[in-house]
């Protein structure tokens, strides 16, 4: 069976753990700096500990220092990368060329993924990646099943990860200035303020109102689990979920519930088997209304009504009254648990029969959709841990006894025969008894094969004996842990002869890999100088023009904000995608 890695996303070292129990293969989780979710970071001594817990499911622990730095900020980066490489994390997660520069000249042994913030698009990127030697490509959220297929064509040997779950960026990731241009908060530099969440206006250049108000940018949340066998036989080997910002109930649930997705076509890279105090359901967590994007075609990805979290579908409602509503659904709705209609929302305070009584005057009406996007005896369930442990098989002959794990990781230990038992069988059940209580240890017992007699034993040394063992082959478990290697890396030549603003070259370093690739830079980074001049600040594949159903229509169209500010939009039909320029003043 093909195999696959399952990655989390954690934003401290609590939801990793939780990611880890739920059954994830790997996490990524930000460090003290350099993320590109400022707000998700994490001291060395809480990686060591998520690093040590992962180890022993051999389970991976990534490090994301995806953002663009300054000269000295990337001094401060590698430096970082050499602390994260002696406690033994798996691979860093990086955007920036200078620091990519780096890791080829100190020859850097920890396995390098490019970021999908190195906007991973085209084929002939990865296959310029692939030349320099980096362990992995993240690919653009945007790419089509066979764009995935055909890269992989092209790159047989090159691990590729794709996101399956979670918010999308409505821009190509690394190509969006909008927060930056806006506010001087820089999504290449982990400090996104997120304007594509915010409310505009669609206006044609002749001041005509086409849409008043809407979320225009707002993309409802990715959902692929429906495409994970066609992912897997295009040569997708990691299946990453989006969420570093997300909180631990929400890993735990998506986590879990992919895990039992992909366990259906792959076999895991990790080890340990999960149990759930809960039924996964990914409706039930955060989101926007789910899209599968343009894995197959182009849809309906947009959500134009709200940037929250909707949850899941309850029904449309079917009575009004002063103080309650009646929703025709099939589902048990509970005190306390939040119902959304549009972009607004209300806890339930009561419920007689079908009759809902909201916490606050709603204005609400016959026919409206309602969702639920807080389900607190699903919460509940969630607030329990799920269980990781690893199957042993035990064997007792020759007056020794040995464990072996799922990994084929053995141990074997001499039993005293320091006195021989009055009833044999008796002992014998004693023995198997004890032996299956695990418990909350880190294995379970899958079997015990008993060829030989066992001596008497007091339960308290029996368990002791397990306790110990099971310590043991901890233990080896570490010590054969299959850290893997960065292969060596070089130069090779950019596939593109010259880079403007949005190469994101924001230090010397990034500009001599360039050279070095025989790149010319013709500018800075936007956030270092901004080009005298419109220039593009979005470029996306959603489009408005699609979304309002006038998508041959020759109108030229501004998109407008709160402030009044006018942003001109083109719209490349050949491509299929629209572009967001900068307001000419």
């Amino acid at each position: 069976m093909i195999r696959s890695e399952l990655l989390a996303p954690a934003k401290n070292k609590e939801t990793a753990i939780a990611a880890i129990d739920a059954g994830a293969d790997a996490v990524y989780i930000g460090a003290n700096s350099f993320g590109a979710r400022k707000n998700a970071s994490n001291s060395l001594n809480d990686i060591k500990e998520v690093v040590n817990y992962a180890h022993k499911f051999w389970a991976k622990v990534f490090i994301t220092i995806n953002t663009i730095l300054d000269d000295n900020e990337l001094i401060e980066a590698f430096d970082l990368i050499k602390k994260l490489d002696n406690i033994g994390v798996d691979s860093i997660i990086i955007q920036d060329m200078g620091l990519l520069k780096k890791c080829i000249d100190e020859k850097i042994t920890i396995p390098i993924h490019m970021s999908t913030q190195c906007d991973n698009r085209d084929i002939e990127k990865f296959e310029f990646f692939n030349r320099i030697g980096v362990s992995r490509v993240v690919l653009a959220r945007e790419l089509s099943l066979e764009k995935i297929k055909e890269i992989h064509k092209r790159c047989p040997n090159l691990e590729l990860e794709a996101f399956v779950h979670g918010a999308l960026c409505v821009s190509y990731s690394g190509q969006c200035y909008l927060s930056e241009f806006i506010g001087g908060r820089s999504a290449n530099r982990g400090e996104c303020a997120q304007p594509c969440r915010k409310k505009y206006t669609v206006e044609t250049t002749l001041g005509k109102i086409l849409a008043k108000n809407i979320y225009a940018l707002s993309l409802k949340d990715f959902n692929a689990s429906k495409h994970i066998k066609t992912m897997l036989d295009n040569g997708v080997f990691s299946f990453k979920i989006e969420g570093r910002l997300k909180d631990i109930n929400y890993v735990k649930n998506i986590v879990a519930f992919y895990r039992k997705e992909l366990d259906k076509y792959s076999k895991k890279i990790s080890s340990g088997k999960s149990v759930y105090p809960f039924e996964p359901n990914p409706e039930k967590s955060f989101n926007r209304g789910f899209t599968d994007y343009f894995l197959q075609k182009r849809n309906d990805c947009f959500n134009f009504t709200s940037p929250k979290s909707q949850g899941e579908y309850l029904g449309k409602v079917i009575e009004v009254k002063n103080n309650y509503i009646r929703i025709n659904t099939d589902k048990d709705i509970h005190p306390q648990d939040g119902l959304v209609f549009g972009d607004n929302g209300f806890l339930v305070n009561k419920v007689e029969g079908d009759k809902i009584y909201p916490n606050k005057q709603v204005k609400i009406k016959i026919g409206d959709k309602i969702f639920r996007n807080n389900d607190v005896n699903f919460e509940k369930k969630l607030n329990l841990p799920p269980k990781r442990q690893i199957g042993v098989n035990i064997k007792v002959y020759n007056n020794q006894i040995e464990l072996i794990d799922k990994n084929n990781i053995s141990i074997v230990e001499k039993i005293e025969l320091n006195e021989i038992a009055k009833n044999p069988e008796k002992m014998k059940e004693t023995f198997i008894k004890q032996f299956s209580k695990t418990g909350n240890s880190d294995f379970y017992v899958e079997n015990i094969e008993i060829n030989s007699e066992i001596p008497f034993m007091p339960v308290s040394e029996i368990n002791k004996l397990r306790r110990d063992l099971f310590e043991k082959l901890m233990q080896k478990r570490l010590l054969n842990y299959p850290k893997e290697v960065q292969k060596e890396l070089k130069y090779t030549d950019f596939y593109k002869k010259e880079l403007d603003y949005r190469g994101n070259v924001y230090n010397k370093d990034a500009k001599n890999f360039y050279n070095q690739c025989n790149c010319k830079i013709l500018e800075p980074a936007l956030e270092k100088t901004k080009p005298n001049r419109q220039v593009e600040i979005m470029r996306t594949k959603h489009c408005i023009k699609y979304a309002l159903g006038i998508c041959k229509s020759p109108q030229e169209l501004v998109l407008v904000d709160e402030k009044g500010t006018k942003f001109p939009l083109k719209f490349d039909c050949k491509n299929c995608e629209m572009v967001i320029l900068s307001p000419t003043k």
